[in-house]
């Protein structure tokens, strides 16, 4: 063999993170992103599917197949797979409370195509944890969700030993203001919490475990400081090396490996000059694929506009590309790790691994990562208030948001091909969707249903593991809404903590000036005012929420916060009995259309007058038709400084003339 010629490496998996409306058009999106390059799925599922819901649920108006796909029932498995071959396809499924539902019925699939469960690859997220400190699609309590996340693991790993049964996800801690440091630790924290209750579970043999270590896989996120965040995942890997070496004595290197998926930051893409996304993305990219040693295994790209609502086909293109250029393009792939041997790297690793470790040890000295949700969602919400308020004052530079915010108009905005430069999901979906689960109900067995039902209620009760009844629940038609309804019975349901209360961001001259602002209208009004900060809907991103009750408090204001998933009735009647002077909605899943004038006509039938403000990814064309409706400001991500919001808030308070 010639010397001069260059092996290079395999390119890590290419995914974009897509679904929405249908299975039918997801179906359609699959194919043709498969078309294109991409070389495994990602699976976005809808609000409705995420939480336990049918579409003809209450709490699920609004929401279905917004953000995600809806799919309820092995038919629309069925339709989301349909000419997609499951023994040759690695398929990521973002799903976390009801993970087993859908890996029960993508098994059931498999089974009815004669596809070997040992040929199945892919990957159930299956991380609860991160639901209660981040992103709120959580139904049961800490628990019952352990036992349904080790229930999966296990079966898993004796049943589909190519599957990934659980995905740590830091990312969403990222997303909602975790530090390099945090992100290590929490996940490590979760992991480890798992390992232990699988071990427990006496569901696996002493000589089985290391193979369940070995399906554990983490998925990362990965922001603008892309020098620390390549340091980041090596500490990471150092730290999981040693965790399962030490912790469970794996001796295998392979088993011990660090394999983790990545989405680069969304959290950091803005919605003014939203074209500097661009190479925001590409940078944060380098992080995770510039050093071999901790390189990502599979990489997802958001797309520049995400800032502004649901991209297209054409944007998930853009986003695949940048990925292709990358690995096919350039040389990076032919060389060994750039960075071996650099003192910078190894001594920032060094520092991160250091205090990540001590972050870890502090939340396992609680009792692990279950037991210190309460603890961890309140660190995670002390450092995004920090980081607003650094944003705020600029002392983090934005481009184009606190910085360099002259601009022409942007092209790409304003229109690209003559087309929207949003996705907007058709109104019609919804009552689509309802049409097609009565259609399902009415050609199953109902009997064999109830059944079904009353087996996995009986092993709910029990300790057997619940993937064989949640499967056979798959195969005789029942859905989603079904499952997490036989498991509310038996688990009940839970409400996650704020972690608001402990919160104490640093004041800055703008929240100086708020305060200031806030207790003038105070004054005029004779009391202090009193502000509902509410979340309709299934939407669990509430960390806009939970900054605007930071700062509120912060500015003076009395804040009641309740948390996530309410319906518009509650909202209501808790600013009727709250006798609130504000009302503040946030909402990310784009069915502000939808729930917020609903909200505000249940605010006036029970006797609120109080202004209403909205905040949330809200298109231009939305901003006008709520002010129409009668809301009295609207705020999106464009605006950042939380001081001045809140102040703007409390002036739009009538006072007493």
């Amino acid at each position: 063999m010639d010397e001069n010629v260059t092996v290079r490496d395999k390119p890590w998996l290419m995914r974009t993170y897509s679904g929405h409306s249908s299975a039918r058009a997801s179906n359609e999106l699959y194919r043709a992103n498969l078309a294109k390059g991409q070389t495994g799925l990602s699976v976005a599922f809808d609000l409705s599917t995420q939480t336990g819901y049918d579409a003809d649920h209450p709490l699920a108006a609004g929401e279905v197949g917004k953000v995600g796909v809806p799919v309820p029932h092995l038919g629309a498995m069925r339709t989301l797979f349909e000419g997609i071959p499951l023994d040759e396809m690695n398929t990521s499924m973002t799903i976390n409370a009801t993970a087993m539902w859908l890996f029960g019925m993508y098994l059931a699939l498999a089974e009815e195509r004669g596809v070997d469960p040992g040929r199945l690859a892919g990957t159930t997220q299956n991380d609860i944890v991160k639901e209660y400190l981040s992103r709120g699609t959580y139904i049961f309590g800490p628990e019952p969700s352990r036992r349904l996340t080790v229930d999966l693991v296990c079966h898993a790993v004796r049943h589909v030993p190519r599957w990934n049964p659980i995905n740590v996800c830091s990312y969403h801690l990222q997303e909602a203001g975790a530090t390099p440091v945090e992100e290590i630790a929490y996940a490590l924290a979760t992991a480890i919490d798992v390992l232990d209750a699988v071990r427990a579970s006496g569901q696996v043999d002493d000589d089985e475990f290391p193979e369940v270590v070995g399906r554990m896989s983490f998925f990362v996120n990965a922001g603008i400081r892309f020098v620390e965040e390549m340091c980041k995942l090596r500490a990471f890997g150092a730290l999981w090396d040693r965790v399962t070496a030490e912790r469970y004595g794996v001796s295998d290197d392979k088993l011990r490996r660090f394999r983790y998926g990545v989405q680069v930051n969304s959290l950091g893409l803005t919605e003014a000059q939203p074209e500097n996304n661009v190479p925001r993305i590409v940078l944060e990219t380098l992080g995770v694929t510039l050093s071999k040693g901790a390189r990502a295994r599979a990489v997802q790209l958001p797309a520049w506009n995400e800032a502004l609502g649901l991209p297209r086909p054409w944007d998930q293109q853009w986003s695949l590309r940048i990925q292709q250029v990358l690995a096919f393009e350039t040389d990076l792939l032919e060389y060994d790790d750039l960075f071996a041997g650099s003192r910078v790297v190894e001594a920032k690793t060094a520092d991160l691994a250091d205090a990540a470790e001590a972050e870890l040890e502090w939340v396992l000295e609680g009792g692990g990562a279950f037991a210190m949700i309460d603890a961890m969602k309140q660190r995670l919400v002390q450092s995004n208030a920090e980081r607003v308020r650094r944003i705020e004052g600029g002392d983090i530079t934005v481009v184009g948001v606190n910085a360099f915010t002259e601009t022409a108009d942007s092209p790409l905005v304003a229109a690209l091909d003559g087309e929207s430069s949003i996705l907007v999901v058709d109104e019609r979906v919804e009552r689509e969707q309802r049409d097609l689960l009565d259609e399902w109900r009415s050609q199953r067995d109902a009997d064999t249903v109830a059944r079904a039902l009353d087996v996995v209620r009986e092993t709910a009760r029990g300790t057997d593991n619940l993937t064989p009844a949640t499967v056979a629940l798959a195969r005789s038609g029942g859905t989603v809404g079904e499952l997490a309804g036989a498991l509310r019975d038996v688990f009940g349901e839970y409400r996650a903590p704020t972690g608001v209360g402990g919160v104490r961001a640093p004041v800055g001259e703008a929240m100086v000036k708020a305060r200031a602002r806030v207790q003038a209208r105070a004054e005029a009004l004779g009391r202090p005012i009193r502000i509902l900060v509410g979340k309709p809907g299934l939407d669990g991103h509430s960390n806009g929420a939970e900054q605007i009750a930071v700062a509120a408090r912060d500015a003076g204001l009395e804040v009641v916060y309740q948390g996530i998933r309410l319906t518009p009735a509650q909202i209501a009647a808790a600013a009727r009995d709250e006798d609130v002077d504000l009302v503040g909605l946030s909402v990310l899943s784009g069915s502000h259309r939808s729930l917020v004038p609903e909200t505000l006509s249940l605010l006036r039938a029970n006797g609120v007058d109080a202004p209403v403000v909205v905040g949330g990814i809200i298109p231009d064309a939305d901003r006008t038709a709520l002010l129409a409706a009668g809301v009295a400001r609207v705020y999106t991500p464009k605006d950042f400084r939380v001081s001045d919001i809140v102040a703007e808030l409390a002036e739009l308070v009538p006072v007493p003339s």
